[in-house]
């Protein structure tokens, strides 16, 4: 049975950013929102890297727009997105099999 306190379910989640991008002004308060409204999402593992800050770690990764989601070391992401979206990301990153 799945649980989301189970931290072998969690995969970890890597965002890459920047500072003034709106696109990724909206993914955080979309993941803001999430967990609020899903409890669930604050255990997730979540690492946010500034590409512009970081610009020898985002070389090391395959992505040309931001926001960029990485689950469990793949690409799950790539660009504008929108809520419903980043909520499927979180819960792919939770493993749950349930929807």
């Amino acid at each position: 049975m799945f649980n989301p306190k189970n931290p072998e379910n969690m995969k970890p989640v890597k965002i890459f950013y920047q500072e003034r991008c709106p696109f990724c002004v909206k993914a955080f308060r979309y993941i803001d929102e999430l967990k609020q409204e899903h409890p669930e999402f604050n255990d997730l593992e979540i690492e946010t890297i500034d590409e512009l800050a970081e610009p020898e770690l985002a070389d090391t990764f395959d992505y040309y727009y931001v926001p960029t989601f990485y689950i469990d070391g793949k690409k799950a992401h790539e660009g504008g997105i929108f809520k419903p979206e980043v909520e499927q990301l979180l819960r792919n990153a939770l493993n749950d099999e349930s929807d």
